[in-house]
């Protein structure tokens, strides 16, 4: 292993984080050959092979995940070194790694870019998953930091809330609740619900909310993307809880009704998150004043018309 580069190292990381050549090539910006030579050459360095390869897919072999363990843990402590010297140079730049879950798309893209405005010199990269899936990319040193509801309670993290977060019950607009008022947890009974995957914030808080309410809804399906859920809620396949920051474009255009449940909307909130034992880069500090100065600013300009009407 002394022969292989670091460049080696953070391929075979994106590479296993992905679990494909192509999507590796693709964020790395690199062809897929260029992704394969640089894994052959590591494997060559290892003396065994670190991944199986039948077709398309790709998975690691248990020397890869072994191998995984170290390459993260050095490519963590070189990144640690580079954010000290940019600390020493007074420096805001370098790179950036900001995890969020799938539902910050829907504004931190362009809250990124009013950052990027302020501080050209940073480069920024972004990765997107459920809360689980966070909480891992905080452990293994994969993000700077982490936007997200729920604060994981699995790590020792610096979790510091930034904006009002909240869910509302949505059904197509012809659906017989879309007119009703005050709807009680019980009438949510019957209706199946068309769910988010277990393990993401929002499907927490709608459990939490029947639970507390000793109620249990149909599930009628469960899907992981916002959009695909949407999508369905409006083709009248069932009703569903969501973030209202997924929601404003279907609302404005009534194309989605959202309902007058009894405590709702359900209100969470924003964090923004990196592990404790994580000293940030310039550039990582930066983010985080930026976020806890901006963020509830720019969440209530956007969303706040809707909120309103929520709780109405």
């Amino acid at each position: 292993m002394k022969n292989a580069t670091f460049r080696q190292l953070r391929v075979f990381s994106e590479v296993a984080r992905q679990l494909s050549f192509a999507k590796a090539a693709q964020n790395l910006h690199l062809t897929p050959p260029a992704v394969t030579m640089q894994i052959r050459e590591l494997e060559g360095h290892v003396g065994m092979p670190l991944f199986d390869r039948r077709g398309r897919q790709v998975a690691l072999t248990t020397v890869g995940e072994y191998m995984l363990v170290y390459a993260r843990k050095i490519l963590a402590t070189l990144k640690d070194a580079e954010d000290a010297a940019a600390r020493l140079q007074k420096l805001e730049a370098g790179q950036l790694s900001i995890g969020m879950v799938s539902t910050a798309k829907y504004f931190l893209p362009r809250l990124l870019a009013e950052f990027r405005r302020e501080h050209e010199g940073v480069d920024i990269r972004l990765a997107v998953g459920n809360r689980e899936q966070l909480v891992q990319m905080l452990h293994a040193n994969e993000v700077d930091i982490a936007i997200m509801g729920r604060p994981p309670k699995e790590l020792a993290t610096r979790a510091e809330p930034f904006a009002a977060h909240p869910h509302v019950f949505v059904a197509a607009v012809d659906h017989p609740l879309a007119r009703a008022e005050a709807i009680s947890a019980e009438e949510l009974r019957e209706p199946g619900f068309i769910m988010r995957e277990p393990g993401s914030g929002t499907r927490n808080a709608v459990e939490q909310f029947f639970a507390e309410a000793h109620i249990t809804p149909r599930v009628s399906m469960e899907m992981s993307s916002n959009e695909t859920i949407k999508q369905a809620v409006m083709a009248g396949m069932g009703l569903s809880f969501l973030s209202l920051h997924t929601l404003g474009l279907e609302l404005d255009q009534g194309l989605i009704a959202m309902l007058d449940v009894q405590g709702a909307p359900v209100l969470r909130a924003w964090h923004v998150v990196n592990t404790s034992a994580k000293l940030l880069s310039p550039a990582a500090e930066a983010f985080r004043y930026f976020v806890l100065e901006r963020g509830e600013g720019f969440l209530a300009s956007q969303f706040a018309r809707h909120v309103a009407l929520g709780a109405g």
